[in-house]
């Protein structure tokens, strides 16, 4: 029988004043069970800044779980630590059930004062606004930095990168960067694009400013995307297909399981001309150049050599 994959979260939980758990906040997630004694003493930490907030009409009271990683989320707390295990890099995208978790994530406004309900943020505007208080956003997802602080990562623009975020020491999410939840990197990248849900890049890539990669949200179908180690998608550029190590798409391709694809150095095919794969055929590969031939237009693959792209050391340091 498979051993239970479990974790243990005690934290804060925002509730609405109509009974909304409207987020929940674990300063620390664990694999294994702490003892009573622990558990007892994260609570009575805790206790003491729980309590009511009338300014945001909402509640603070503690909560303490334990979940299988297995199951599907059950509740706004539970949805919530599943979140904060991926972005303290307990567990990894893709190695979590988030099946309905849409469903136990209101929407909400979150100000600088922490989520208040859509409905309370309307009514009481001008209280909020004697307060300081500003509405940054209506969603279902917190920023990550209001909730986790990854260790040894940049993020220029706080607001683009979501909770549930995987980020590895090392990263760098510049101001265009984005990425989102159950999404992330596996070692020191360089992130300008758009890492979507369900999408691991690897150890020294590079996406590049604009670049977007095809998430399993919207329109992406059952494929998860995956780049390899040390592997450049170009300014602008896109793909729909993993990538494996060293690879580079050329500035502004966009490269989809459907695109057709000239194997720019394969063998000669029986008409005297070079092959034609879908790119499907070609997803995961190691060592590919994918570029547009200026003359004809037609995409290519072509086989490289060596490293795909080399990061700045003192910049990822």
């Amino acid at each position: 029988m498979t051993e239970a994959r479990t974790v243990w979260g005690t934290g804060l939980s925002t509730i609405a004043a109509d009974g909304t758990a409207l987020d929940a906040w674990f300063p620390e997630v664990s694999t294994t069970a702490p003892t009573p004694g622990d558990a007892a003493a994260a609570l009575l930490t805790l206790d003491a800044v729980a309590g009511p907030d009338e300014r945001r009409n909402v509640t603070v009271e503690t909560v303490q779980l334990h979940i299988d990683l297995d199951a599907a989320p059950a509740s706004t707390a539970d949805a919530y630590l599943r979140l904060h295990a991926l972005s303290h890099l307990v567990v990894r995208p893709n190695e979590v059930n988030l099946d309905g978790i849409f469903a136990h994530l209101p929407i909400v406004a979150w100000t600088n004062a922490g989520p208040v309900h859509p409905d309370d943020a309307a009514r009481l505007r001008p209280l909020l606004q004697r307060a300081g208080i500003q509405v940054q956003g209506l969603d279902k997802f917190p920023r990550l930095t209001d909730y986790v602080q990854p260790t040894g990562v940049r993020i220029a623009d706080a607001s683009r990168v979501r909770l549930g975020a995987y980020l590895s020491p090392g990263t760098t999410v510049m101001h265009e960067g984005f990425v989102n939840f159950n999404a992330g990197t596996l070692g020191a990248s360089m992130v300008e694009g758009r890492i979507s849900q369900g999408v691991v890049v690897g150890d020294g890539s590079d996406i590049g400013g604009g670049a977007s990669i095809m998430g399993t949200l919207s329109g992406g179908g059952s494929h998860r995307v995956s780049i390899g180690a040390r592997t450049l998608l170009g300014a602008n550029a896109g793909i729909g297909i993993s990538l494996g190590d060293d690879c580079v798409v050329e500035a502004g391709l966009y490269v989809t399981a459907g695109t057709k694809i000239v194997v720019a150095d394969g063998p000669a095919t029986a008409g005297g001309g070079l092959p034609t794969v879908k790119g499907a055929e070609l997803s995961g590969e190691n060592g590919i150049l994918f570029r547009r031939n200026s003359l004809s237009g037609a995409v290519e693959a072509v086989r490289r050599a060596g490293v795909g792209v080399t990061l700045n050391e003192a910049l990822h340091a």
